[in-house]
């Protein structure tokens, strides 16, 4: 259950949906198995899997929900050698030149014909909506996934204002200082063994794991000009993770107390328990944690522009 990545957004105007009615919407858009053409799709599924049908866990404010994303698996290697080899047939047959348009229409047949016989790809992506922190976040290696899943969280509902979280101080400035001042780091805060640094000009990114970032050579690079741009930190004792220059967090582990405190609590050997008690200490330790990240970063960014739609 422990998420390894977030995407954090800010939820304006939140729909005022109790749980029923919110796990009625989520069945509206539950995920079904592709159609024979469908090249992907994505719909709700039930975060537990086999343990359980709820589309919604709702604990004390917190809410999970997960999507299932589907796709279809059809290398384009695969389908320009069809293409390639269909093309030559007609020419051999015909005596002309295939001309592009109609290169492009047998492109089209091929996918048709190919796409029913393609491998499925499924992937589950896990959402935690903080509805006291009007917050949400996505456990999902890349933004444009985490949008996916808002694009269907809106969809659902029908109407979502969200903005990617933003902070007073932009990550890779204070990043960059937490790794040249020492004095400039937050009282909890530790640096961890990794880094990413960019350069001001065409000199690319320099990325270093395993060293010690207060270092003379680390020291160097900042000098020379470089920044922070992803920085492995720990908010000690709670968690680890690695800091991106647009607030995204990855590579998240728990400190060792809030798993013992999980594995400790009495489930009986029941799966959805044990979910449901996993997530809520997650979300309390993520909301509670992500307070003192924003705060650090000097606060939140726009809380009073108008919010944008993504």
């Amino acid at each position: 259950m422990w998420f390894k990545h977030l995407h954090l957004y800010r939820l304006h105007d939140a729909p005022g949906l109790d749980a029923s009615a919110l796990e009625d919407a989520l069945a509206e858009q539950a995920a079904r198995p592709l159609g024979g053409n469908d090249p992907r799709r994505m719909g709700w599924c039930a975060p537990a899997g086999r343990a359980g049908n709820a589309r919604l866990h709702d604990l004390q404010g917190q809410r999970l929900m997960s999507a299932l994303r589907q796709e279809r698996l059809l290398p384009a290697a695969v389908v320009r050698e069809e293409v390639d080899e269909r093309a030559a047939e007609i020419e051999a047959r015909e005596g002309r030149k295939l001309p592009r348009k109609e290169k492009i229409t047998l492109k089209e047949q091929v996918t048709e014909e190919l796409l029913p016989r393609a491998f499925v790809r499924c992937q589950k992506i896990d959402l935690w909506w903080d509805t006291r922190r009007h917050l949400i976040a996505v456990n999902a290696s890349s933004r444009t996934r985490a949008e996916e899943v808002l694009d269907l969280l809106r969809e659902t509902l029908g109407s979502l204002k969200v903005t990617p979280l933003a902070t007073q101080a932009l990550p890779m400035r204070a990043m960059t200082e937490w790794l040249n001042d020492p004095g400039s780091r937050p009282a909890d805060l530790v640096l961890g063994d990794q880094v990413e640094l960019k350069a001001k000009g065409d000199d690319g990114v320099l990325r270093a794991r395993q060293v010690d970032l207060d270092s003379d050579e680390i020291q160097q690079l900042l000098e020379s000009g470089r920044q922070a741009s992803k920085l492995a930190l720990e908010i000690e004792g709670r968690l680890s993770f690695v800091l991106h220059d647009d607030l995204a967090i990855k590579s998240l582990r728990f400190g060792d107390a809030l798993i013992d405190e999980a594995n400790a609590s009495d489930d009986g050997d029941d799966a959805l328990i044990r979910l449901e008690t996993d997530f809520l200490l997650m979300a309390q330790a993520l909301g509670e944690n992500i307070e003192r990240l924003i705060a650090w970063l000097g606060g939140e960014a726009g809380t009073s522009s108008e919010p944008r739609m993504t």
